[in-house]
């Protein structure tokens, strides 16, 4: 003889039923190891800053025109230039061209043209058109993007949304903002 089957019985086991599979498969999807780039997309500072103010250790803030300064990322090209007044009319001014490309992991740029002229020091004109590559690391915590520029000694650098931070430790701070 058949038992008759209680309907609250079965609603319930295929509710509970269910509630398994979709933990199962929620765990594995979670679990699942991640292809590099399939579903993330690759971080981006692309866009041309203009140099807002610096501050010096002692607190005195330049802004322009004691200071300029106009950097511009592509996809793959950082174009970069400074000019910095100094004391009794000596300058200093920095302009540099290279190749870059930003993931999650690291930054790394290849230098094509690099020119810095120190009247302040009196060291006058010297070019690097060498080449040279470097590598740094990279954190990223939810719109921010951190990471020491590799070449030159230059400093390091922290994007959040369309202002940037360049701090290099005891002689400045610069403020950049997006322009376009």
């Amino acid at each position: 003889m058949r038992s008759k089957s209680n309907p609250a019985n079965t609603l319930t086991s295929l509710l509970m039923g269910l509630a398994v599979l979709i933990a199962c498969v929620g765990q594995a999807a979670c679990e699942a190891p991640q292809k590099p780039g399939v579903g993330a997309q690759e971080p981006s500072i692309e866009g041309t800053y203009k140099l807002v103010s610096r501050v010096l250790p002692n607190g005195t803030k330049q802004v322009p025109p004691d200071v300029l300064g106009l950097l511009t990322y592509t996809k793959e090209y950082r174009n970069f230039n400074i000019y910095v007044k100094g004391a009794r009319g000596k300058s200093f001014s920095i302009s540099s061209i290279g190749t870059y490309t930003l993931t999650d992991k690291e930054y790394s740029e290849e230098n094509i043209y690099y020119l810095v002229n120190d009247g302040i020091r009196g060291k006058g004109v010297s070019y690097d058109l060498s080449g040279s590559t470097g590598t740094s690391p990279v954190s990223i915590t939810e719109r921010r993007i951190e990471f020491q520029l590799p070449l030159h000694g230059e400093p390091s650098v922290v994007f959040e949304g369309d202002r940037f931070t360049a701090t290099r430790k005891g002689a400045f701070v610069d403020h950049w903002e997006r322009v376009k």
